[in-house]
């Protein structure tokens, strides 16, 4: 008879906080393996405290790299007017790092400069859709040639 193991709620918990805020180049597995723990034994205790809506179910807060354009955007104003330890100690409450910042104020840049590119999005579906209606045509007529079959 197989002798399984009891862990303290406690554990289950620290666990699955542990598994929730991994880094991106952890597994489920490698955290099993370092907790000494099945891995079906974890993604169980993943599944249940999903069910029961535990608070370390997930994350309090997304990864960075999850936000939205909205969240992002939202972030760059708050921490507008931020420098030095304030600015650091408003990144540790959300899980941000000041070069992530001046990430997202580039790319909002960038984008706010690429202005016409929509323009130019459209046109050339435009062109790529006439282009395969005359190859449409093209084909049409050449199969209607005489001979051509």
């Amino acid at each position: 008879m197989k002798t399984y193991k009891k862990y303290s709620e406690d554990f289950k918990e620290q666990a699955l906080v542990k598994v929730y805020n991994r880094n991106n180049d952890q597994t489920i597995e490698m955290v099993a393996n370092e907790l000494n723990i099945n891995v079906t034994t974890l993604k169980d205790w993943m599944r249940q405290s999903k069910k029961t809506g535990n608070q370390f179910a997930s994350p309090t807060s997304k990864r960075p790299k999850d936000w939205g354009l909205e969240e992002r955007f939202t972030a760059l104003q708050q921490s507008y007017n931020l420098t030095g330890d304030d600015l650091n100690a408003w990144c540790r409450e959300r899980g941000v790092f000041t070069h992530q910042l001046e990430q997202w104020k580039i790319e909002f840049c960038s984008h706010a400069e690429v202005g016409g590119s929509r323009e130019e999005a459209q046109s050339l579906r435009a062109l790529k859709i006439e282009k395969q209606n005359l190859e449409r045509e093209l084909l049409r007529k050449d199969r209607a040639l005489p001979g051509s079959r």
